[in-house]
């Protein structure tokens, strides 16, 4: 690898789910359930109340458990819910940054419908943060609002915060993140939509960058995210990915940094760690330098030490490159348990 990894750790997000019933989620003696989490104080529990077990997602088979923990930080019966909560904040944050993360970054959108609850929300998990680790926060939202209230709780004594992200259709949060000094994700994104082919990705790229450096913002505040796409829609997803961490390395030079959500890439595919730990060495050998990823799974010490000789690294190097039509090899490998 050419260049330092910088994890952007995304595990404390309202979107992630854990199965019911799974290895994460269990019901406890009592009938209740529970969320496990392991701290550096061993396993704790954090209670699953009734406005989560009676919704759509639960009936689905899945729970929000960082939404759990906000919802029982703030909303808990008694002080002792209040605080598994916040435990579990912080124990997220605790392993993240025990794993290499560089920023955690924090998204509390799929809380609720309503701005000033998520603005309190996001202000709240901040602090958590904060006090649990010496580590910068990413505030993620597409709502100004809420990306504000979210950097104005954080700690710059932990380094400059992170907006996530601005974009052509966002351009909004670039005055957020000048305004509170943070450095900024720029995304691939259009007016319109998303784009495909790699040339259409510089396009958006290019215009974004332009707008922040006209804002003050220099290459080294910038993380570019060229946009990750399953492959399992479109088997070069990947290649195309690839291509444009290339593209952006030689436009832009060594000071921008290249940054994505790579576990994207490995929707509806089966070993989706396998995918992602690969990919995510490949797009670091074509120039990227950073990751929205779970650093318990991706870090600078796990790719380092990939081996691409390896006959599982190579299948799933020729799966992302394109070169595994429909998947068959890799897919083949995973029935033969090669």
């Amino acid at each position: 690898m050419k260049r330092p990894f910088i994890a952007i750790g995304e595990n404390i997000h309202c979107t992630r789910i854990f199965k019911v019933g799974g290895k994460y989620c269990q019901s406890q003696a009592d009938g209740t359930s529970a969320i496990r989490a392991e701290g550096p104080d061993g396993t704790r529990w954090l209670p699953v109340p009734d406005v989560f077990t009676g919704n759509a997602d639960w009936a689905a088979g899945k729970v929000k458990h960082c939404a759990v923990a906000i919802w029982q930080g703030n909303y808990g019966a008694d002080e002792a819910m209040r605080t598994a909560g916040r435990d579990y904040i912080t124990s997220l944050a605790q392993a993240q940054q025990a794993n290499g993360a560089a920023y955690l970054d924090v998204n509390v959108d799929e809380f609720s419908t309503d701005i000033e609850e998520r603005a309190r929300l996001i202000a709240w998990t901040v602090d958590v943060i904060q006090n649990a680790v010496s580590l910068p926060v990413s505030v993620d939202s597409s709502n100004t609002t809420i990306l504000d209230a979210g950097l104005a709780a954080a700690d710059l004594s932990r380094g400059r915060p992170m907006v996530n992200s601005a974009s052509l259709d966002r351009v909004d949060a670039l005055d957020v993140a000048h305004r509170h000094n943070a450095v900024l994700v720029v995304s691939a994104a259009g007016e319109a939509g998303l784009p495909n082919e790699v040339d259409e990705r510089m396009v958006n790229i290019r215009r974004i960058v332009a707008m922040a450096e006209a804002k003050g913002f220099a290459l080294a505040d910038l993380f570019v995210d060229p946009l990750v796409f399953p492959i399992a829609t479109d088997g070069l997803n990947g290649k195309r990915f690839l291509d444009t961490v290339a593209a952006v390395r030689a436009a832009f030079g060594e000071e921008i940094h290249i940054t994505a959500g790579l576990s994207n890439v490995s929707f509806g595919m089966p070993n989706r760690k396998l995918i992602n730990q690969v990919f995510s060495r490949l797009a670091c050998d074509f120039g990227a330098d950073s990751g929205i990823v779970d650093p318990e799974q991706i870090n600078g010490t796990i790719l380092a030490a990939m081996d691409p000789d390896m006959e599982a690294f190579s299948l799933a190097r020729e799966l992302l490159l394109g070169n595994d039509e429909y998947g068959m090899n890799f897919i083949t490998a995973m029935r033969d348990a090669r």
